[in-house]
């Protein structure tokens, strides 16, 4: 297998702070993470004006739009965050949530795209993306297989290279709902790569057991503390245990690689003379 690409899904756990995004950035790196990954919407767009001005206690006032606003980055900040990121030699990615926001994000010239659940149903969405043929990841959260077929369609006929991501968009969820299963079931049916989108609520065992059966990327929520302002916040890893979930994946990266056929190991020989040696051919 090809080494899993592990995202840090930092998405909107910034809260806002240019500093403390750049600061997410840089324990990614540490913990080895190949990509850092952002969201952008236009809040004008993504939110009806109602949602908007309804009520809603937040750091920067007392309406969702204030809030949503508050969470927003623009340009000025996505020009910090993509020098940044070339400085500190880590790539990074956003899930866009409308068609102006990922046209924002063309500007950058990123080596990757990212289809977010909510908008793999968006068939209009999906052909813009495609029509760019960069690599894209696609999370098929809250989807049934047609929807999942629709979306693979797009993107075959346009020739652009993507992979799926099994996904559950629920934040957190409870193992019982993880259904790992669908990994090996996504594969078989669209003959191609498929990853894995985390928001398991527990620990690192179930991205952990989505690596040994052979995705090939990871994402999870990335945070530097779990009780900070967000809804995001709670299905999200610290750096401690990123960092250990990251060395946990290489590690069985190695144990899955290696032998193709069975056959004795230069280790087991001088084993197998010991233990044998009472058998007479």
């Amino acid at each position: 297998m090809n080494e899993v690409k592990i995202i840090a899904e930092i998405g909107i756990n910034h809260n806002g702070d240019i500093n403390l995004a750049k600061q997410l950035i840089l324990e990614a790196k540490k913990c080895n993470a190949n990509l850092v990954k952002f969201q952008k919407r236009d809040i004008d767009i993504v939110y009806s004006k109602e949602i908007l001005d309804s009520l809603r206690e937040s750091p920067w006032g007392k309406t969702t739009r204030e809030q949503k606003k508050g969470l927003e980055f623009g340009r000025k900040e996505y020009e910090e965050i993509d020098t940044f990121c070339k400085s500190n030699d880590i790539e990074w990615l956003a899930s866009a949530w409308d068609l102006n926001s990922q046209e924002f994000l063309k500007s950058f010239n990123l080596k990757y795209n990212k289809i977010a659940s909510a908008m793999i149903v968006d068939l209009k969405f999906l052909k813009k993306v495609a029509e760019e043929k960069k690599y894209t990841f696609i999370s098929t959260g809250m989807t049934t297989m047609k929807m999942i077929e629709d979306a693979v369609k797009i993107f075959r006929e346009n020739n652009c290279p993507f992979e799926l991501m099994h996904c559950v968009s629920a934040y957190p969820f409870e193992d019982i709902h993880a259904s790992l299963n669908l990994i090996k079931v996504l594969k078989e049916k669209f003959n191609c790569e498929v990853g894995y989108s985390g928001h398991e609520k527990g620990g690192l065992i179930i991205s952990c057991a989505a690596v040994a059966l052979g995705i090939s990327s990871l994402e999870r929520h990335f945070t530097l503390d779990r009780t900070m302002y967000g809804s995001d916040q709670a299905a999200s890893i610290t750096p401690k245990g990123f960092d250990e979930l990251v060395k946990s994946v290489r590690k069985i990266e190695k144990a899955i690689n290696g032998q193709k056929t069975k056959t004795i190991l230069d280790i087991e020989v001088p084993v197998a003379k010991k233990l044998r040696e009472h058998i007479k051919q």
